[in-house]
């Protein structure tokens, strides 16, 4: 029996519309990447500004459901350089910049908590032995980000949690201490996080963890923007564990976010973050604070 050829042609091409509708159900019904395997997968952009010390950079359209903008500081955590250390504006409000410049810094990060009226630590810092700030109780006695601390000796970076019994931190031994908190992670394991607005809403954050390869990473999250909605801290500490850091902690956050860096190009100084508290997408407007973390 002879098929004329119009009907073989018409059965190919129904069966060639079939399979192109197959293919393009499953490509419509692909499921988006997890948000871990994003974060595994990312795109940054990295730049070594100083021997072992690199910056690096990278943004999600969606990430937890929402645009995320990241800087990395990536460091060796050893005993010999790059220099780390705590800063301190004693009762005065400096920007983090200021800092970085008047230290010679390489790096500078906003630190823990302060008053942002008067000035001074409301978290204990210890600075080369010196006691700059102790931490000041509320009426509720410590609270979650006075119960656990920076330790640095020999420039060695540690992260230890004290827990809630007054006058912890000024026992500890060694000569540079930053109060500061909620611990995040500790041994790789989520720390557990009191139900509250601080802890559960997003804003901008500040980050320290201890990485893979004995690594140090600081890590800023910018927010309160439509470019970057920042994180809770439940997604900031999902965000370390993909990182692959095993002890993580809160660093002071919200409008006081800032990573500054010493050459950014062409030997300028420059804050590489978005800052919150100038409503825009640019990276002035940071917000004065009392202590910062500093490479050297």
């Amino acid at each position: 029996m002879n098929i004329p050829a119009s009907a073989v042609f018409t059965d190919f091409m129904r069966t060639f519309l079939l399979l192109l509708l197959t293919f393009a159900g499953f490509s419509l019904n692909a499921q988006p990447l997890s948000d871990s395997v994003q974060v595994q997968k990312a795109s940054w952009r990295t730049r070594q500004i100083k021997k072992r010390v690199v910056w690096k950079e990278t943004h999600f359209d969606n990430l937890f459901g929402s645009k995320q903008n990241i800087n990395l500081i990536v460091v060796k955590n050893r005993r010999s350089t790059p220099v780390i250390s705590f800063a301190s504006a004693g009762d005065s409000l400096k920007p983090t910049s200021w800092f970085g410049k008047k230290f010679n810094a390489t790096v500078a990060l906003n630190g823990t908590f302060f008053d942002v009226k008067n000035g001074g630590s409301v978290d204990l810092i210890k600075v080369d032995g010196h006691l700059m700030d102790t931490t000041r109780l509320s009426e509720k006695g410590l609270v979650e980000h006075q119960q656990a601390a920076i330790v640095i000796h020999k420039n060695r970076v540690q992260i230890v949690y004290g827990g809630n019994k007054p006058g912890w931190d000024r026992q500890l031994p060694a000569d540079n201490v930053m109060t500061t908190g909620p611990l995040l992670l500790k041994d790789g394991q989520p720390h557990p996080l009191q139900k509250n607005a601080f802890n559960d809403n997003r804003h901008p954050r500040t980050c320290l963890c201890l990485g893979p390869r004995k690594q140090l990473i600081m890590a800023t999250v910018d927010g309160r923007n439509a470019n970057a909605q920042g994180m809770n801290l439940h997604e900031l500490t999902s965000l370390m564990r993909w990182l692959g850091c095993r002890d993580a902690i809160n660093l002071d956050g919200g409008g006081s976010t800032t990573l500054w860096i010493s050459s950014v190009g062409e030997g300028s100084n420059g804050v590489v973050n978005y800052p919150s508290d100038s409503k825009q997408w640019i990276h002035t407007g940071e917000r004065p604070v009392s202590n910062v973390m500093i490479i050297r």
